[in-house]
């Protein structure tokens, strides 16, 4: 991989979290995921009932390849809030069943009526 591509790609994730407060790179889409721990990801995400954010990494390959390191986690999903990340799929499970992941998530993703004050 050319340097500049890794740059490249470094920036546009960098964006992805700095430009969206609930985002989650997954495997497929919510709707349509491709892998077990993506779909409960995204399934304990929606029963927050907040909009979020993904990114499929299938679809982006660099995306897939660079942010491991980035993030210095491995694996896929990856719940990232508020720029920060939170983890994958076991700890995004253990957040909702504990009641940590709904205020989270609420605070980071203001409502509708708020963005419009």
């Amino acid at each position: 991989m050319q340097p500049e591509q890794t740059q490249t790609t470094e920036a546009r994730i960098r964006q992805q979290i700095a430009e969206n407060p609930v985002l989650l790179y997954m495997k497929g889409s919510p709707k349509l995921p491709s892998c077990g721990f993506s779909a409960q990801a995204s399934q304990a995400l929606m029963a927050c009932g907040k909009p979020f954010a993904y990114v499929d990494v299938l679809q982006n390959p660099d995306i897939r390849a660079e942010l491991p390191r980035i993030a210095d986690w491995p694996t896929f999903p990856q719940l990232w809030v508020n720029g920060e990340l939170i983890g994958g799929c076991d700890i995004i499970l253990e957040m909702f069943q504990a009641g940590e992941l709904q205020p989270l998530v609420e605070e980071a993703a203001p409502s509708v009526e708020d963005e419009q004050k």
